[in-house]
Protein backbone atom coordinates (compact mmCIF):
# COMPACT_ATOMS: atom_id res chain seq x y z
CA UNK A 1 0.00 0.00 0.00
CA UNK A 2 1.45 3.48 -0.76
CA UNK A 3 0.12 6.09 1.76
CA UNK A 4 0.30 8.86 -0.84
CA UNK A 5 -2.14 7.06 -2.72
CA UNK A 6 -5.95 8.71 -2.61
CA UNK A 7 -7.96 6.10 -1.69
CA UNK A 8 -11.81 5.29 -2.06
CA UNK A 9 -14.25 2.95 -1.14
CA UNK A 10 -18.03 2.21 -0.05
CA UNK A 11 -18.39 3.17 3.82
CA UNK A 12 -21.48 1.86 4.12
CA UNK A 13 -22.67 -1.58 4.40
CA UNK A 14 -23.02 -2.85 0.52
CA UNK A 15 -26.63 -3.15 -0.63
CA UNK A 16 -29.81 -1.40 -1.16
CA UNK A 17 -30.71 1.07 1.28
CA UNK A 18 -32.28 5.14 1.62
CA UNK A 19 -28.48 6.19 2.08
CA UNK A 20 -25.12 4.80 0.80
CA UNK A 21 -21.84 7.10 1.30
CA UNK A 22 -18.80 6.62 -0.61
CA UNK A 23 -15.70 8.31 1.38
CA UNK A 24 -11.79 9.25 -0.37
CA UNK A 25 -9.05 9.98 1.70
CA UNK A 26 -5.69 12.00 0.44
CA UNK A 27 -4.48 15.31 -0.87
CA UNK A 28 -6.21 14.33 -4.59
CA UNK A 29 -9.79 14.06 -2.76
CA UNK A 30 -11.29 16.82 -4.21
CA UNK A 31 -9.05 17.21 -7.19
CA UNK A 32 -10.54 14.01 -7.93
CA UNK A 33 -14.46 14.24 -6.79
CA UNK A 34 -14.67 17.42 -8.90
CA UNK A 35 -13.97 15.59 -12.21
CA UNK A 36 -16.94 13.25 -11.87
CA UNK A 37 -19.35 15.90 -9.93
CA UNK A 38 -20.99 18.69 -11.41
CA UNK A 39 -21.87 21.07 -8.70
CA UNK A 40 -24.61 23.52 -8.37
CA UNK A 41 -22.18 26.22 -7.71
CA UNK A 42 -18.38 26.60 -7.87
CA UNK A 43 -17.28 24.24 -4.58
CA UNK A 44 -15.57 26.20 -1.58
CA UNK A 45 -14.33 23.26 -0.22
CA UNK A 46 -14.75 24.85 3.15
CA UNK A 47 -14.06 21.86 5.85
CA UNK A 48 -17.00 20.24 7.95
CA UNK A 49 -19.48 21.41 5.58
CA UNK A 50 -21.72 20.13 2.81
CA UNK A 51 -22.42 20.81 -0.89
CA UNK A 52 -24.98 19.50 -3.07
CA UNK A 53 -23.69 17.99 -6.33
CA UNK A 54 -25.05 15.46 -9.35
CA UNK A 55 -22.67 12.28 -10.12
CA UNK A 56 -22.17 11.83 -13.64
CA UNK A 57 -21.96 8.51 -15.75
CA UNK A 58 -18.96 8.50 -18.09
CA UNK A 59 -20.84 10.00 -20.78
CA UNK A 60 -21.53 13.12 -18.62
CA UNK A 61 -25.35 12.33 -17.73
CA UNK A 62 -26.39 12.93 -14.61
CA UNK A 63 -27.45 9.48 -12.86
CA UNK A 64 -27.95 10.85 -8.85
CA UNK A 65 -28.08 13.91 -7.05
CA UNK A 66 -25.53 13.74 -3.79
CA UNK A 67 -24.49 15.32 -0.76
CA UNK A 68 -20.35 16.32 -0.58
CA UNK A 69 -18.84 16.22 3.21
CA UNK A 70 -15.26 17.47 3.14
CA UNK A 71 -13.43 17.32 5.87
CA UNK A 72 -9.66 19.28 5.70
CA UNK A 73 -6.70 17.37 7.35
CA UNK A 74 -5.70 17.30 10.08
CA UNK A 75 -9.62 17.52 11.10
CA UNK A 76 -10.31 14.41 9.61
CA UNK A 77 -10.67 10.98 10.44
CA UNK A 78 -7.89 10.23 8.77
CA UNK A 79 -5.97 13.38 9.42
CA UNK A 80 -6.05 13.74 5.43
CA UNK A 81 -8.10 15.42 3.16
CA UNK A 82 -11.38 13.16 3.28
CA UNK A 83 -14.23 13.90 0.96
CA UNK A 84 -17.64 12.02 1.51
CA UNK A 85 -20.30 11.80 -0.73
CA UNK A 86 -23.75 10.57 0.24
CA UNK A 87 -25.66 9.12 -3.06
CA UNK A 88 -29.23 6.95 -2.62
CA UNK A 89 -28.21 4.05 -1.88
CA UNK A 90 -28.74 1.86 -5.01
CA UNK A 91 -26.23 -0.73 -5.56
CA UNK A 92 -25.31 0.38 -9.53
CA UNK A 93 -25.33 4.08 -7.96
CA UNK A 94 -22.84 3.34 -5.24
CA UNK A 95 -20.41 1.16 -8.04
CA UNK A 96 -20.84 4.12 -10.24
CA UNK A 97 -19.49 6.49 -7.71
CA UNK A 98 -16.60 4.37 -7.08
CA UNK A 99 -15.51 3.26 -10.40
CA UNK A 100 -15.91 6.76 -11.46
CA UNK A 101 -13.06 8.06 -8.83
CA UNK A 102 -11.08 5.11 -9.40
CA UNK A 103 -10.97 6.01 -13.01
CA UNK A 104 -10.07 9.74 -12.10
CA UNK A 105 -6.84 9.15 -10.30
CA UNK A 106 -8.21 7.64 -6.89
CA UNK A 107 -7.09 3.77 -5.93
CA UNK A 108 -10.07 1.22 -4.15
CA UNK A 109 -8.71 1.12 -0.41
CA UNK A 110 -7.62 -2.56 1.07
CA UNK A 111 -9.58 -3.46 4.41
CA UNK A 112 -9.24 -1.45 7.16
CA UNK A 113 -6.87 1.05 4.98
CA UNK A 114 -8.81 4.14 6.16
CA UNK A 115 -8.37 3.45 10.22
CA UNK A 116 -4.30 2.22 9.23
CA UNK A 117 -4.08 6.02 7.80
CA UNK A 118 -5.74 7.34 11.00
CA UNK A 119 -3.14 5.44 13.08
CA UNK A 120 -0.29 5.95 11.25
CA UNK A 121 -0.37 10.10 10.79
CA UNK A 122 -1.09 10.08 14.93
CA UNK A 123 -5.15 10.51 14.67
CA UNK A 124 -5.39 7.10 16.80
CA UNK A 125 -3.45 4.83 18.73
CA UNK A 126 -3.29 1.18 18.15
CA UNK A 127 -5.85 -0.10 20.93
CA UNK A 128 -8.36 2.85 19.98
CA UNK A 129 -7.74 1.50 15.93
CA UNK A 130 -8.83 -2.30 17.46
CA UNK A 131 -11.97 -0.50 19.08
CA UNK A 132 -13.37 0.54 15.77
CA UNK A 133 -13.27 -3.00 14.49
CA UNK A 134 -15.27 -3.82 18.00
CA UNK A 135 -17.82 -1.50 17.96
CA UNK A 136 -18.67 -2.15 14.11
CA UNK A 137 -18.65 -6.16 15.33
CA UNK A 138 -20.87 -5.09 18.46
CA UNK A 139 -23.94 -7.05 18.45
CA UNK A 140 -25.23 -5.75 22.21
CA UNK A 141 -25.29 -2.20 23.91
CA UNK A 142 -23.44 -2.77 26.43
CA UNK A 143 -20.25 -4.39 23.83
CA UNK A 144 -20.99 -1.01 22.02
CA UNK A 145 -20.79 0.85 24.92
CA UNK A 146 -17.45 -0.60 26.14
CA UNK A 147 -15.55 -0.23 22.33
CA UNK A 148 -16.94 3.33 22.90
CA UNK A 149 -15.18 3.98 25.22
CA UNK A 150 -11.86 2.23 24.13
CA UNK A 151 -11.80 4.82 21.15
CA UNK A 152 -12.14 7.47 23.82
CA UNK A 153 -8.57 5.76 25.07
CA UNK A 154 -9.75 3.59 27.89
CA UNK A 155 -7.43 1.39 27.33
CA UNK A 156 -4.53 3.95 26.33
CA UNK A 157 -5.11 6.12 29.52
CA UNK A 158 -4.33 2.62 31.63
CA UNK A 159 -1.01 1.35 29.80
CA UNK A 160 0.46 5.04 29.18
CA UNK A 161 1.29 5.54 32.14
CA UNK A 162 2.75 2.66 32.92
CA UNK A 163 4.88 2.65 29.91
CA UNK A 164 5.79 5.91 31.17
CA UNK A 165 7.46 4.94 34.17
CA UNK A 166 9.48 1.91 32.49
CA UNK A 167 10.69 4.33 29.94
CA UNK A 168 12.07 6.59 32.57
CA UNK A 169 13.69 3.86 34.12
CA UNK A 170 15.02 2.47 31.13
CA UNK A 171 16.61 6.31 30.44
CA UNK A 172 17.99 6.54 34.07
CA UNK A 173 20.14 3.50 33.47
CA UNK A 174 20.90 4.43 30.08
CA UNK A 175 22.19 7.37 31.56
CA UNK A 176 24.19 5.80 34.25
CA UNK A 177 25.68 3.24 31.45
CA UNK A 178 26.37 5.94 28.60
CA UNK A 179 27.50 9.03 30.84
CA UNK A 180 29.09 8.01 33.88
CA UNK A 181 31.92 10.78 33.20
CA UNK A 182 29.49 12.97 33.72
CA UNK A 183 28.66 11.72 37.56
CA UNK A 184 25.07 11.23 36.72
CA UNK A 185 24.18 9.15 39.96
CA UNK A 186 23.03 5.21 39.13
CA UNK A 187 19.79 4.27 41.07
CA UNK A 188 19.96 1.85 43.59
CA UNK A 189 18.50 -1.97 43.89
CA UNK A 190 16.34 -0.63 46.16
CA UNK A 191 15.11 2.15 43.63
CA UNK A 192 14.97 0.61 40.71
CA UNK A 193 12.95 -1.92 42.48
CA UNK A 194 10.59 0.44 43.84
CA UNK A 195 10.44 1.68 40.30
CA UNK A 196 9.21 -2.10 38.96
CA UNK A 197 6.80 -2.46 41.54
CA UNK A 198 3.85 0.09 40.37
CA UNK A 199 4.73 -1.03 36.08
CA UNK A 200 4.11 -5.00 37.18
CA UNK A 201 1.27 -4.47 39.63
CA UNK A 202 -0.41 -2.17 36.65
CA UNK A 203 -0.19 -4.58 33.54
CA UNK A 204 -1.01 -7.23 36.22
CA UNK A 205 -4.27 -5.17 36.64
CA UNK A 206 -4.51 -4.81 33.60
CA UNK A 207 -4.35 -8.74 32.49
CA UNK A 208 -7.07 -9.37 35.53
CA UNK A 209 -9.21 -7.04 33.53
CA UNK A 210 -9.50 -9.53 30.54
CA UNK A 211 -11.49 -12.99 31.50
CA UNK A 212 -14.53 -9.68 32.11
CA UNK A 213 -13.57 -8.38 28.74
CA UNK A 214 -13.32 -11.82 26.69
CA UNK A 215 -16.53 -12.37 28.23
CA UNK A 216 -17.82 -9.20 26.98
CA UNK A 217 -16.89 -9.28 23.36
CA UNK A 218 -16.36 -13.34 22.63
CA UNK A 219 -19.63 -13.92 25.28
CA UNK A 220 -19.89 -17.76 26.03
CA UNK A 221 -21.45 -20.88 25.32
CA UNK A 222 -23.85 -22.43 27.91
CA UNK A 223 -25.17 -26.15 27.72
CA UNK A 224 -28.03 -27.28 29.80
CA UNK A 225 -27.43 -31.15 30.80
CA UNK A 226 -29.80 -33.39 32.71
CA UNK A 227 -31.37 -36.55 32.96
CA UNK A 228 -34.95 -36.79 30.69
CA UNK A 229 -37.88 -34.67 31.65
CA UNK A 230 -36.47 -32.45 34.34
CA UNK A 231 -37.63 -29.39 31.99
CA UNK A 232 -33.86 -28.76 30.49
CA UNK A 233 -36.28 -27.34 27.47
CA UNK A 234 -38.39 -25.40 29.18
CA UNK A 235 -35.51 -23.27 30.91
CA UNK A 236 -34.12 -23.53 27.91
CA UNK A 237 -36.69 -21.25 26.10
CA UNK A 238 -37.11 -19.20 29.67
CA UNK A 239 -33.51 -18.31 29.30
CA UNK A 240 -33.96 -17.67 25.64
CA UNK A 241 -37.04 -16.07 25.70
CA UNK A 242 -39.14 -17.67 22.96
CA UNK A 243 -40.38 -21.12 22.74
CA UNK A 244 -37.75 -22.51 20.66
CA UNK A 245 -37.14 -25.51 21.82
CA UNK A 246 -40.34 -28.33 21.67
CA UNK A 247 -41.70 -28.87 25.21
CA UNK A 248 -43.93 -31.39 26.22
CA UNK A 249 -44.51 -34.14 29.26
CA UNK A 250 -42.99 -37.26 27.36
CA UNK A 251 -39.63 -38.17 28.79
CA UNK A 252 -36.84 -37.36 25.68
CA UNK A 253 -38.72 -35.13 23.64
CA UNK A 254 -35.19 -33.53 22.86
CA UNK A 255 -33.11 -36.38 20.61
CA UNK A 256 -30.15 -33.83 19.62
CA UNK A 257 -28.59 -30.55 20.86
CA UNK A 258 -30.60 -27.62 20.20
CA UNK A 259 -28.43 -24.37 19.94
CA UNK A 260 -29.49 -20.48 19.88
CA UNK A 261 -27.83 -17.41 20.21
CA UNK A 262 -29.16 -14.67 22.56
CA UNK A 263 -27.77 -12.23 25.19
CA UNK A 264 -27.44 -11.96 28.79
CA UNK A 265 -26.78 -9.19 30.62
CA UNK A 266 -25.59 -7.34 27.45
CA UNK A 267 -23.19 -10.35 27.24
CA UNK A 268 -23.08 -12.82 24.13
CA UNK A 269 -24.55 -16.15 24.75
CA UNK A 270 -25.18 -19.29 23.00
CA UNK A 271 -27.11 -21.60 24.67
CA UNK A 272 -27.47 -25.46 24.24
CA UNK A 273 -30.41 -27.60 24.88
CA UNK A 274 -29.22 -30.99 25.11
CA UNK A 275 -30.99 -34.58 24.98
CA UNK A 276 -32.03 -36.48 28.59
CA UNK A 277 -28.48 -37.91 29.53
CA UNK A 278 -29.60 -41.43 30.33
CA UNK A 279 -28.87 -45.17 29.60
CA UNK A 280 -30.85 -46.32 26.62
CA UNK A 281 -30.50 -49.17 23.90
CA UNK A 282 -32.44 -46.86 20.82
CA UNK A 283 -29.58 -46.17 18.19
CA UNK A 284 -31.44 -42.43 18.08
CA UNK A 285 -30.96 -42.10 21.86
CA UNK A 286 -27.56 -42.86 21.81
CA UNK A 287 -26.50 -40.74 19.12
CA UNK A 288 -28.23 -37.74 21.19
CA UNK A 289 -26.41 -38.61 24.30
CA UNK A 290 -23.32 -38.70 22.80
CA UNK A 291 -23.80 -35.15 21.24
CA UNK A 292 -24.84 -34.36 24.77
CA UNK A 293 -21.59 -35.01 26.82
CA UNK A 294 -19.95 -33.38 23.54
CA UNK A 295 -22.14 -29.90 23.94
CA UNK A 296 -20.73 -30.20 27.36
CA UNK A 297 -17.40 -30.54 26.99
CA UNK A 298 -17.12 -27.77 24.53
CA UNK A 299 -19.18 -25.33 27.16
CA UNK A 300 -17.70 -23.05 29.01
CA UNK A 301 -20.31 -23.66 31.32
CA UNK A 302 -23.14 -26.38 32.20
CA UNK A 303 -26.38 -26.12 33.92
CA UNK A 304 -26.74 -29.49 35.25
CA UNK A 305 -30.29 -29.59 36.04
CA UNK A 306 -32.97 -31.61 38.23
CA UNK A 307 -36.23 -32.08 39.09
CA UNK A 308 -37.24 -30.51 42.29
CA UNK A 309 -40.66 -32.07 41.96
CA UNK A 310 -39.60 -35.67 42.08
CA UNK A 311 -37.78 -37.99 44.49
CA UNK A 312 -33.73 -38.19 44.32
CA UNK A 313 -32.84 -40.92 42.16
CA UNK A 314 -30.17 -43.07 41.38
CA UNK A 315 -29.03 -41.66 38.27
CA UNK A 316 -29.25 -38.10 39.26
CA UNK A 317 -26.24 -38.99 41.54
CA UNK A 318 -24.55 -40.71 39.11
CA UNK A 319 -24.60 -37.91 36.45
CA UNK A 320 -23.45 -35.49 39.19
CA UNK A 321 -20.35 -37.95 39.65
CA UNK A 322 -20.35 -38.13 35.80
CA UNK A 323 -19.88 -34.46 35.09
CA UNK A 324 -18.12 -33.45 38.52
CA UNK A 325 -14.79 -32.64 36.33
CA UNK A 326 -16.67 -29.64 34.58
CA UNK A 327 -17.93 -28.27 37.40
CA UNK A 328 -21.36 -27.61 36.49
CA UNK A 329 -23.70 -25.00 38.21
CA UNK A 330 -26.17 -27.26 39.88
CA UNK A 331 -30.22 -25.99 39.49
CA UNK A 332 -33.18 -26.86 40.79
CA UNK A 333 -36.57 -27.25 38.29
CA UNK A 334 -40.10 -26.70 38.92
CA UNK A 335 -39.41 -25.02 42.16
CA UNK A 336 -43.50 -23.81 41.76
CA UNK A 337 -44.36 -27.45 42.27
CA UNK A 338 -44.25 -29.38 45.72
CA UNK A 339 -40.85 -30.19 46.39
CA UNK A 340 -40.10 -33.70 46.41
CA UNK A 341 -36.16 -33.71 45.70
CA UNK A 342 -32.92 -34.34 48.25
CA UNK A 343 -29.11 -34.71 48.59
CA UNK A 344 -27.92 -32.80 46.37
CA UNK A 345 -26.83 -29.59 48.42
CA UNK A 346 -26.00 -26.33 46.68
CA UNK A 347 -29.09 -26.17 44.37
CA UNK A 348 -30.14 -22.98 42.42
CA UNK A 349 -33.98 -23.06 42.70
CA UNK A 350 -35.78 -21.92 39.44
CA UNK A 351 -39.13 -22.41 37.91
CA UNK A 352 -39.00 -22.46 34.16
CA UNK A 353 -42.60 -22.03 34.19
CA UNK A 354 -43.17 -18.86 36.12
CA UNK A 355 -39.93 -17.28 36.27
CA UNK A 356 -38.86 -17.52 39.85
CA UNK A 357 -35.00 -17.71 40.57
CA UNK A 358 -34.30 -16.72 36.55
CA UNK A 359 -32.49 -13.65 37.74
CA UNK A 360 -30.42 -15.30 40.52
CA UNK A 361 -29.18 -17.83 37.92
CA UNK A 362 -28.28 -15.57 35.61
CA UNK A 363 -26.15 -13.91 38.65
CA UNK A 364 -24.77 -16.94 39.22
CA UNK A 365 -23.96 -17.78 35.84
CA UNK A 366 -21.91 -14.59 35.29
CA UNK A 367 -20.28 -14.68 38.93
CA UNK A 368 -18.92 -18.62 37.80
CA UNK A 369 -17.39 -16.84 34.68
CA UNK A 370 -16.31 -13.39 35.89
CA UNK A 371 -15.86 -13.77 39.67
CA UNK A 372 -14.60 -10.58 39.79
CA UNK A 373 -17.60 -9.18 38.24
CA UNK A 374 -18.21 -7.30 35.07
CA UNK A 375 -15.97 -4.04 34.72
CA UNK A 376 -17.91 -0.58 33.91
CA UNK A 377 -17.53 0.33 29.90
CA UNK A 378 -14.95 3.34 31.20
CA UNK A 379 -12.63 1.23 33.05
CA UNK A 380 -10.35 0.47 30.11
CA UNK A 381 -10.61 -3.63 30.63
CA UNK A 382 -8.49 -5.22 27.67
CA UNK A 383 -10.74 -7.32 25.81
CA UNK A 384 -8.50 -8.87 23.11
CA UNK A 385 -5.81 -12.29 23.41
CA UNK A 386 -3.71 -9.68 21.88
CA UNK A 387 -3.21 -7.45 24.01
CA UNK A 388 -3.37 -10.25 26.68
CA UNK A 389 -0.84 -12.24 25.07
CA UNK A 390 1.50 -9.30 25.05
CA UNK A 391 0.65 -8.16 28.38
CA UNK A 392 1.66 -11.78 29.53
CA UNK A 393 4.97 -11.29 27.38
CA UNK A 394 5.41 -8.05 29.40
CA UNK A 395 4.62 -9.11 32.79
CA UNK A 396 6.97 -12.39 32.26
CA UNK A 397 9.86 -9.51 31.18
CA UNK A 398 9.27 -7.38 34.55
CA UNK A 399 9.57 -10.51 36.67
CA UNK A 400 13.03 -11.43 35.34
CA UNK A 401 14.12 -7.80 35.61
CA UNK A 402 13.02 -8.10 39.21
CA UNK A 403 15.14 -11.42 39.43
CA UNK A 404 18.18 -9.65 37.93
CA UNK A 405 18.03 -6.96 40.29
CA UNK A 406 17.72 -9.31 43.43
CA UNK A 407 20.77 -11.18 41.84
CA UNK A 408 23.17 -8.00 41.72
CA UNK A 409 23.33 -8.14 37.73
CA UNK A 410 25.21 -5.43 35.95
CA UNK A 411 22.68 -2.88 34.81
CA UNK A 412 23.60 -3.86 30.89
CA UNK A 413 21.74 -7.20 31.62
CA UNK A 414 18.98 -5.61 33.29
CA UNK A 415 18.25 -3.30 30.01
CA UNK A 416 17.90 -6.10 28.31
CA UNK A 417 14.94 -7.30 30.63
CA UNK A 418 13.35 -3.48 29.86
CA UNK A 419 13.76 -3.31 26.73
CA UNK A 420 11.78 -7.23 26.33
CA UNK A 421 9.45 -5.78 28.55
CA UNK A 422 8.79 -2.54 26.69
CA UNK A 423 8.84 -4.35 23.85
CA UNK A 424 5.27 -5.96 23.87
CA UNK A 425 3.80 -2.69 25.53
CA UNK A 426 4.77 -1.03 22.34
CA UNK A 427 2.98 -3.34 20.55
CA UNK A 428 0.05 -2.65 22.09
CA UNK A 429 0.52 0.85 22.19
CA UNK A 430 2.93 1.91 18.88
CA UNK A 431 6.57 1.70 18.70
CA UNK A 432 8.83 3.51 20.75
CA UNK A 433 12.19 4.76 19.22
CA UNK A 434 15.72 5.33 20.01
CA UNK A 435 15.33 8.22 19.59
CA UNK A 436 12.24 8.77 21.89
CA UNK A 437 14.97 7.11 24.79
CA UNK A 438 17.37 9.44 23.86
CA UNK A 439 15.28 12.80 24.06
CA UNK A 440 14.29 11.57 27.28
CA UNK A 441 17.53 11.39 28.45
CA UNK A 442 18.66 14.60 27.68
CA UNK A 443 15.95 16.21 28.71
CA UNK A 444 15.55 14.45 32.49
CA UNK A 445 19.00 15.18 32.86
CA UNK A 446 22.39 17.75 32.59
CA UNK A 447 24.19 16.01 30.62
CA UNK A 448 27.67 17.72 29.16
CA UNK A 449 28.58 21.84 29.55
Amino acid sequence: MNARDTIVALSTPPGRGGLGVVRLSGSESRAIAQRFLRFVRQPHWKTWSSELAGLLDPNGAPIDQVVVSFFEEPRSYTAEDVVEIACHGAPVVLSLCVELAVAHGARLAEPGEFTLRAYINGRIDLPKAEAVRELIDATTLYQARVAAQQMEGSVSRRIRPLKEQLLELISLLEAGIDFAEDDISVASAEQILARLAPVEQGLRALLDSFAAGKLVFSGFTLAIAGLPNVGKSSLFNRLLQIDRAIVTDIPGTTRDTVSESTALNGIPVKLVDTAGIHESIDLVERLGIERSHQAVADADLTLLVFDLSAEAAEQDFALRAKLAARKPLLVGNKSDLPRQFSGVDDLLPVSAVTGEGIAALQQAIFQRLAPSGLAAPESGAITSIRHETLLKESVAALENARRAVGFGLPHEMLLLDLYAALRPVDAVTGATSADDILNRIFSTFCIGK
